[in-house]
């Protein structure tokens, strides 16, 4: 998944979104996610498009770097890809 490159803000969004796609496609990777960030799970989808929530969830993925390389992999993006998006969504 290579992100339009025409709207940083959007891409990080984007990006931001695959990526919790995939961080929720595992049951237990999901629940560390939800434990670490202290969101339930219904609040979770309320505030999915919250760039404060997306930019959470992709600093769960740095937290542990395998999940972060896994993603990445997955999405076909680099690392550091993931770690821009969540500093831009941080700025917002």
């Amino acid at each position: 998944m290579q992100p339009n490159r025409t709207n940083a803000g959007t891409d990080a969004a984007a990006l931001a979104l695959h990526a919790l796609a995939w961080t929720l496609g595992d049951s237990a990777r999901a629940s560390r996610l939800l434990d670490t960030t202290g969101l339930e799970a219904g609040e979770l989808r309320a505030r999915a498009g919250d760039p404060a929530v997306l930019a959470a969830a992709l600093g769960f993925l740095e937290a542990h770097e395998p999940d972060l390389i896994a993603c990445a992999e997955a999405l076909d993006v680099k690392p550091s890809e993931l770690v821009a998006a969540r500093a831009a969504l941080e700025s917002q």
